[in-house]
């Protein structure tokens, strides 16, 4: 089972992820720029597809149709496509820098749909060196990359299962480029106030909410599934939710390692179970509906 659940330690492959990190913020950037704004940031979303990283459907600057920009992760290939059938690929490897990928990606939108103007200044990452002059980031090792995939499509999926039933407002599996992770969000129906009046923050946290993700991890931390609420409520911290599951102090949140995951006789129940378990105890103590919670668990079942 491991094979389809591969170990993608940091140290291994810091450098591709990076870099891989870099190209997924200028498809987030494009998504800023052209989708329609949604509550909670959701317009500037990526998804996780079957061949790699994509945006939703974004208009073409000069009005002639739709663009779907993507990471090809199996050709290893950037493509900007067009809703009259149009496709130009970029390529990713090897080892070209993301200045070189981002300016090839947005002349080819130019040439599909109109000249579009990004803020080049990555977000929520360690470097400020604008991605159309980022020739830092620059190392872009497929097989690599291939783990990851292979390991973030099983996160994915476990994602998807856990949120299919419920009945409130949540969101499709993100694939958010700030962060580098996946998650879903829960929303309950009420609002909140954001923790600060940053600009993300502000946005991002205006509803309450629970969110479970999966994060490849860094140099401090480890891949792992996680999970918090938003805001936090009393008594949140610190519960028992699983034997491998822990609560983490400096995150405010419950992890669970990508590597307990992957080495369990069943990789995908469990971390289903972990989320399911971690979005229970964070509704009970958080206030939410019996019932609306209870619809996450399949009660009553979506199809009937």
């Amino acid at each position: 089972m491991t094979k389809h659940w591969p170990a993608i330690p940091y140290d291994q492959w810091g450098a591709t992820c990076d870099t891989l990190h870099a190209h997924t913020q200028m498809l987030g950037k494009l998504a800023v720029k052209l989708a329609p704004p949604e509550p909670e940031l959701l317009h500037a979303a990526l998804r996780l597809t079957a061949r790699g990283w994509e945006t939703g459907l974004l208009p073409a600057p000069d009005g002639s149709g739709s663009l779907v920009v993507a990471l090809d992760l199996h050709a290893h290939e950037a493509v900007v496509e067009h809703s009259r059938g149009s496709a130009e690929r970029v390529p990713l490897a090897p080892d070209r820098p993301v200045a070189e990928v981002t300016r090839d990606v947005l002349a080819a939108v130019a040439r599909a749909g109109g000249e579009v103007r990004i803020n080049p200044t990555p977000q929520e990452v360690p470097w400020s060196v604008p991605l159309d002059q980022d020739y830092v980031h620059a190392h872009y090792d497929p097989g690599q990359v291939d783990k990851y995939f292979g390991a973030a499509t099983q996160a994915a999926l476990a994602l998807a299962e856990f949120r299919a039933p419920y009945r409130g407002r949540c969101t499709p599996v993100n694939a958010w480029w700030g962060s580098f992770d996946l998650c879903v969000v829960m929303f309950s129906g009420a609002p909140a106030d954001p923790p600060s009046d940053d600009f993300i923050t502000r946005n991002a946290s205006d509803a309450q909410q629970i969110v479970v993700g999966w994060w490849p991890g860094n140099a401090d931390r480890r891949p792992a599934f996680y999970a918090y609420a938003h805001p936090a409520p009393h008594g949140f911290a610190g519960a028992a939710l699983s034997p491998a599951a822990r609560w983490d102090d400096t995150l405010g949140e419950y992890t669970l390692d990508w590597d307990d995951v992957r080495t369990a006789p069943d990789p995908h129940a469990m971390a289903v179970d972990f989320l399911r378990t971690a979005f229970h105890h964070a509704h009970l103590k958080s206030g939410w509906s019996a019932d609306l919670g209870a619809t996450a668990e399949g009660r009553p079942l979506p199809v009937r």
